[in-house]
């Protein structure tokens, strides 16, 4: 498998200045899928070898990484990242760690999913961050404790070599492994520390979860539903609006910024797979003064198909939660939320179940990706 590496950002001591002054982040092509280890999703952080310095569960908080130079512990200076120990070698003749040496996290990943890249965020790690890192993945059923994670029979598929790394940067790794993974293996060498880590990919369900539990939202996230499109994004992203749960304040949702024209705003997504929709819910949860005025739903079944209004133009109220029961299922592969004529909603949900054909591919899909 090959990783593709790239960075941004200088090496800095601390002290002075705006502590993001010299921090650029890279517009990497494949942060615009979504993040697999999202919390939201739940993700977690299972294991660490180490976390001396700094607890290995900051690696997924989705917040940017602060600084307070004032900031310190019994320990030392505390850090908002993992941070391990330095390592030593044997004697104070051989005081190197050796090659092997390395720290480590495993990373349950909130939705298992092919990963397209990732990012490792070493941001204010100036003089503590990694020589170089590296990524394994692996599908493991269930949900494995970290001594089975760790078991020799776990097969761990290479995702990013050990490549050298800087620091205060943002450092993103393209991958082209089609495979789907369920867990990560992140590896620091020697020691260090890391900010942040987000891994951007899509996600690939199972579908025979998804055909047990029937009725289902057929646009979630979690369930491999994603955005393709929008129109807008300069608040918020649109991902936002199928992310599980309820908004929990504005920028939880998708807003658009005012528009001075006579257009309207819209987002357009690909369902996990040919579905059937049998009922609607818009929330505007959090949005008072900005939310959409009003909005429309469409759906087409295929690349090339139709579109088909399934709920007209509908008055919205700011922060409620829309219900809407069709007369009638909607077939499709792919539906748009139309708002009118900005503003921005916090969740779309289109419940319903896999058509007969949708279930023969996402299976088909599963297999082929060693599901």
């Amino acid at each position: 498998m090959t990783a593709t590496p790239s960075f941004t950002g200088d090496a800095h001591p601390y002290g002075g200045g705006d502590p993001y002054a010299d921090y650029r982040t890279a517009d990497f092509p494949f942060t615009q899928y979504a993040d697999l280890a999202d919390r939201r999703l739940g993700a977690g952080v299972v294991a660490a070898n180490d976390e001396f310095f700094a607890e290995r569960e900051n690696l997924l908080v989705p917040e940017r990484a602060e600084f307070d130079p004032e900031h310190f512990g019994h320990k030392g200076k505390i850090m908002d990242g993992w941070e391990t120990r330095r390592r030593r070698g044997a004697s104070a003749e051989h005081p190197w760690p050796t090659a092997e040496d390395h720290d480590w996290a495993l990373i349950r990943l909130g939705a298992p999913g092919v990963i397209r890249g990732i990012v490792v965020d070493t941001a204010h790690f100036r003089g503590n961050y990694p020589q170089s890192v590296s990524i394994e993945g692996a599908s493991v059923a269930g949900s494995p404790s970290p001594d089975e994670l760790l078991r020799d029979d776990v097969k761990w598929t290479t995702l990013v070599p050990r490549t050298p790394v800087g620091g205060h940067a943002a450092n993103g790794f393209a991958v082209s492994a089609e495979q789907r993974f369920t867990h990560l293996r992140v590896n620091q060498h020697p020691d260090g520390g890391i900010a942040r880590l987000r891994v951007h990919g899509e996600v690939a369900p199972d579908p025979e979860w998804l055909s047990a539990v029937g009725t289902f939202d057929v646009v979630a996230l979690e369930n491999g539903g994603r955005v393709e499109d929008a129109s807008d994004r300069f608040y918020s992203p649109a991902t936002h609006t199928i992310q599980p749960g309820r908004s929990r304040k504005m920028d939880d949702g998708w807003e658009t910024r005012r528009r001075r024209d006579r257009g309207h705003d819209w987002i357009r997504y690909r369902l996990v797979a040919q579905s059937r929709i049998r009922a609607i819910e818009i929330d505007t949860a959090c949005l008072k003064g900005n939310s959409a005025g009003w909005a429309s739903v469409s759906v087409r079944d295929g690349e090339d198909g139709e579109w088909t209004e399934i709920l007209p133009r509908t008055r919205l109220q700011p922060d409620t939660n829309h219900r809407f029961v069709l007369p009638a299922p909607a077939v499709g592969t792919h539906a748009r939320v139309d708002i009118f004529p900005d503003g921005g909603i916090s969740r779309l949900r289109l419940f319903g179940s896999l058509t007969e054909e949708g279930a023969t591919r996402l299976a088909a899909r599963h297999q082929e990706l060693g599901g």
